[in-house]
């Protein structure tokens, strides 16, 4: 197997044919034909199904293009990192939870860049996805929360991906609801005050267990809940409909107007942080991307930061 292989494997399955691949690559069909033969004898398996109309994955091609695209791009961050005539390049990669705070600080490093050759990676992504990221390198960092309820879990996945998590600050439970929902002018809430309304929450994919959510009492009984995958959706039901989700408090500026932020009545709180390799030794950006993280953290009252 070489990574020639593995490169026109992604560019036909990004393609949807060996003669689109072949002509984006500047490379012959046959030659792509032959990788992906010899691909398929070496490791047994079926990776296209082929028809008139081009091509699609099977089963174990799709799982063969998820380890293929991890493999190129460690790849290709080896030979950024040590090639003699690619010194100027810099990159950042960041895989989090759904907060609008760590996509904040990202746009902020982002816009500060003075570099002319540069990479920024955002990837608002599931619990597990996240750790495995970094365990991998295809992230530099990871952020997430834990609690007393998910830490056990959380713990023992963190020292198999030979991860550390460093806390960045510990918020109280707090409702996000659209400001014209009927509780968003209480001052406080309780989880009976929630139960006749739609709870909002990340699908966490084949992950999806209460010690992976992306929100505390998850594991609180609900009988209408309403799950997604992108942050975008969450802010639009918050300000559309009547129903809530549970996070730390936290609004940025893009979340202040429409949602209203309300203390849960619970001793339950919850530990947000960043997740490192143990392994990695963090870049010039990554200290710049935390530095932004806790300016922005500090500017919100709701939240305590742990003493350095």
């Amino acid at each position: 197997m070489t990574l020639q292989q593995l490169r026109y494997l992604i560019a036909i399955a990004e393609y949807g044919s060996i003669n689109a691949a072949a002509q984006n690559l500047y490379a012959s069909q046959s030659n792509l034909s032959i990788a992906v033969k010899e691909l398929e004898q070496e490791l047994g398996i079926t990776i296209f199904m082929r028809s008139n109309r081009g091509v699609t994955l099977t089963n174990d091609g799709t799982e063969l293009l998820g380890y293929a695209r991890q493999v190129i791009e460690q790849a290709d961050m080896l030979e950024a990192r040590y090639t003699e005539h690619d010194n100027s390049h810099v990159r950042l990669a960041v895989s989090t939870q759904h907060y609008a705070f760590s996509v904040q600080a990202f746009v902020k490093v982002a816009e500060s860049c003075n570099s002319d050759n540069y990479e920024f990676i955002l990837r608002e992504s599931t619990t597990a996805e996240i750790i495995e990221d970094v365990r991998t390198f295809r992230s530099e960092v990871g952020i997430l929360f834990v609690d007393s309820f998910n830490q056990q879990v959380l713990q023992k996945a963190f020292n198999d991906a030979h991860v550390t998590f460093y806390p960045l600050f510990k918020a109280s439970v707090h409702v996000f609801v659209g400001e014209h929902h009927p509780l968003a002018t209480r001052e406080k809430l309780t989880p009976e005050d929630l139960a006749a309304y739609p709870r909002y929450s990340f699908e966490q994919g084949t992950t999806n267990s209460f010690y992976y959510s992306e929100e505390p009492l998850s594991y609180l009984p609900h009988t209408k809940n309403i799950r997604f995958s992108d942050r975008g959706t969450l802010t639009n039901l918050l300000t559309s409909h009547n129903g809530f989700t549970l996070s730390t408090g936290v609004l940025s500026s893009e979340m202040m107007s429409g949602i209203a932020s309300i203390p849960l009545d619970t001793e339950d709180s919850m530990q947000v942080g960043y997740i490192m390799h143990a392994e990695r030794k963090p870049s010039v950006l990554l200290l710049h991307y935390i530095d932004e993280l806790q300016a922005i953290i500090a500017a919100n009252p709701c939240v305590q930061i742990p003493q350095s």
